[in-house]
């Protein structure tokens, strides 16, 4: 009954639990508790659903994509060592991941205690904040779905920290074909880089969590066109399989991740759809081809 009793204003402020009775002044809960329906802080005990993980995998794979972007922008034809600079980058960010979760509670284990993220709001309590009196506001700013906001911005620090540690040695020593101006670039880079997947995390995350499947899928069907139509895939098949199927493997990753897999035997047959986008290029290319329709168009003429 005293539970009942002590609730709080807002989504977010609650009282503390102490010995079965609830005791404080209404307030922020500390990290990793939030507040349950009688607005009384409670400990975060569950553990991350596979939408979860799916949202973290996708947020960790950010920085490894557009490192061996840049590592293969600046590298090119021109230097021999892009290959090991993008085992490097692979490396950097598989270590920065397992150190995460090494220092996220349960600290030491490959595992994590989450808060379960129950909507959009919970990702921006700190617009939250209520005013009972309408004059002093209360404030309650909490990671309400602790760990998944500030896990992404301890892998980011650790990813940084490992790049300015391993790779500049690295590239000093391997990367002679570039000049002494081209050899650094794609850390400079990455220097840009972090920050903004900083403050995309720290600003847009809420935004990220609900939209990175459809992300996903649209960026690599838009990348897979573009690539296949830069490496004349009628051509050139054995050049670009692995591409191809790295794009498969993102479109796999989205459908999961929309489906989220809640049904097996209604969302396992969606996978099918995977190669379809490719097929469907690999089958229309040839009526497409510009030479094609420039040379009919000059004999219609």
């Amino acid at each position: 009954m005293a539970v009942a009793i002590s609730t709080c204003p807002g989504l977010y402020c609650g009282r503390m639990l102490v010995n079965g009775s609830v005791e404080g002044d209404c307030g922020v809960c500390p990290r990793g508790e939030r507040t349950n329906l009688h607005k009384v802080c409670e400990r975060c005990t569950e553990s991350p659903e596979l939408y979860d993980w799916l949202y973290l995998g996708f947020m960790a794979m950010l920085p490894l994509v557009l490192h061996w972007f840049f590592i293969e922008w600046y590298s090119g034809k021109k230097s021999s060592s892009a290959l090991l600079q993008h085992i490097t980058a692979m490396l950097e960010c598989s270590v920065s991941a397992v150190v995460t979760l090494l220092v996220t509670e349960p600290v030491g284990l490959l595992s994590i205690r989450s808060c379960r993220v129950q909507m959009l709001s919970d990702w921006y309590t700190m617009l939250y904040n209520p005013s009972p009196d309408y004059i002093n506001t209360l404030h309650c700013t909490q990671e309400a779905v602790y760990p998944l906001y500030t896990i992404v911005l301890i892998y980011y620090a650790f990813c940084l920290v490992l790049m300015m540690l391993l790779r500049p040695l690295l590239v000093k020593k391997i990367a002679c074909g570039l000049g002494k101006s081209d050899r650094f670039k794609s850390i400079y880079a990455a220097l840009y880089f972090f920050p903004i997947l900083t403050v995309l995390q720290a600003v847009g995350g809420g935004l990220l969590y609900y939209a990175f499947p459809y992300i996903i899928l649209v960026l690599s069907l838009v990348t897979l066109a573009v690539y296949m139509s830069a490496s004349e895939i009628q051509r050139k098949c054995a050049e670009v399989l692995f591409s191809v199927f790295c794009h498969w493997l993102l479109h796999a990753y989205g459908i999961i991740s929309i489906s989220r897999l809640d049904k097996l035997e209604q969302d396992l047959p969606l996978l099918a759809l995977v190669p379809g986008p490719a097929l469907f290029y690999i089958a229309t290319a040839k009526f497409t081809e510009p030479s094609r329709i420039l040379s009919e168009g000059g004999n219609g003429h």
